[in-house]
């Protein structure tokens, strides 16, 4: 049996039982009181351990091991995204049932953060003693901003080279680029009184509303939205942004319900959903374009809408751009960052696939994918599990669990890369 696996499963349990999703902050709890709680919970597993810890004004924290001058990252967070609906598990309730513990957060990424510091008691406790000064530093606002990263970089030192626990196996060597932009689609003689949906800018809107004069029954049944008195309600699935494909994005029902009689609603559906100038057309070895549209709101005579938008690691943002350019809306950048992208044979990622193929047993290749990990605040960052090909999609999504299995592969897996990276 694993060395500290039921420790590590009642720890990612008590720690998925904040609600650390951005809410009300203040000076002392930026991202507010669930993150900051979080983050106190981390720092004093880790101080229990016998680890030098320290907190960064609720910003973010670190653990750190060892006293070389070149320094190790393993960058994780502690915040999550909203619950959202359709859970029939409590989503902070860190319940552990049917060999899995459930809630917001178990894969992404409290549950990796909680084994990689295990990962680092364990060799700790076997005297290992590092080459490199090992950090491995948390953050609390990596969902909505990274300034959490930011806050981090300023005041303490952030390594050049390590690995984000926040991805996916067999390890990571590019990342899309990630720009999320907020259109404004002009409508005349809006058909709504009221119209909102989504909840974060990087997962798939599962609820949308509007509220209108009169309600066409027939039409509203044929497309499956639920009417309750003035209101048609569309019901979706979360999924994650960089995964759209994966969700149901509640949105689109209640824009084609107004689009047959609306032209400039027509419009935004057909630049969004019908992608007719050809976003997701732009590609390269790192995949196509994806388009997410996550969260819409009707204000002052237009419909907001935010798009999460992962573009392949080898383009510019510029190449986005043009293509927006043509919907011949007024639009701003809310969120940017550009892409991550390594050579294959890299020292790090060789180190990280070799450990990967001893622990599985199975001959694999570096990856791309469309999400964005603390890696991209690494001059030398990859992102390196938790996930693997072949697992249900949980991440954003309503009932996110991580097997216990998988914390004890994690466990030996996480040992085994911090090692040999700074041995």
């Amino acid at each position: 049996m694993t060395f500290y696996l039921n420790e590590a499963v009642r720890a990612i349990a008590e720690s998925i039982r904040f609600d650390s999703s951005s809410c009300k902050r203040s000076a002392e709890m930026p991202f507010g009181k669930g993150a900051y709680d979080c983050l106190l919970h981390f720092l004093s597993l880790a101080e229990g351990m016998g680890f030098e810890t320290h907190n960064y004004d609720g910003y973010a924290g670190d653990v750190v091991y060892g006293a070389g001058e070149e320094e190790f990252a393993i960058l994780c967070h502690l915040d999550v995204v909203p619950a959202g609906d359709g859970w029939t598990k409590p989503p902070f309730g860190g319940i552990i049932e049917d060999g899995k513990i459930w809630g917001r957060g178990a894969v992404d990424d409290k549950g990796p953060a909680i084994c990689a510091l295990y990962a680092l008691k364990q060799l700790k406790d076997e005297g290992f003693v590092p080459s490199k000064k090992i950090k491995l530093i948390v953050g609390c606002n990596e969902e909505s901003g990274w300034a959490c990263i930011d806050h981090y970089k300023q005041v303490a030192t952030m390594p050049k080279t390590g690995f984000s626990p926040d991805a996916d196996f067999p390890v990571i060597y590019a990342e899309k680029g990630i720009l999320h932009v907020r259109l404004h689609f002009p409508v005349a003689r809006a058909p709504f009184l009221f119209l909102e949906g989504g909840s974060s800018a990087n997962m798939v809107c599962s609820y949308c509303c509007a509220t209108v004069r009169s309600v066409g029954g027939a039409r509203a049944k044929e497309l499956g939205l639920e009417v309750v008195g003035n209101k048609l309600i569309s019901h979706g699935k979360n999924a994650h942004g960089s995964t759209p494909e994966q969700g149901k994005n509640a949105m689109l029902p209640l824009l084609e319900y107004f689009a047959r009689r609306n032209a400039d609603i027509r419009r935004a559906v057909d630049c969004l959903f019908g992608d007719i100038y050809g976003l997701t057309a732009l590609a390269d070895e790192t995949g196509h374009l994806t388009l997410s549209p996550d969260i819409v709101k009707y204000r002052k005579g237009e419909l907001q809408i935010l798009c999460d938008i992962r573009y392949p690691a080898t383009m510019s943002a510029e190449a986005v751009h043009e293509k927006l350019a043509l919907f011949g809306v007024k639009y701003e950048t809310v969120h940017h960052q550009p892409p991550l992208f390594h050579e294959k044979d890299s020292p790090l990622i060789q180190t990280l696939l070799a450990v990967y193929e001893e622990c599985t047993g199975e001959k694999a290749e570096p990856i791309a994918i469309g999400g964005g990990t603390y890696a991209r605040a690494l001059e030398n960052g990859v992102g390196f599990g938790p996930e693997m090909a072949g697992d249900a999609p949980v991440i954003h999504q309503a009932d996110e669990y991580i097997t216990i299995e998988r914390v004890e592969l994690l466990l030996n897996m996480y040992k085994m890369a911090i090692e040999r990276s700074t041995k």
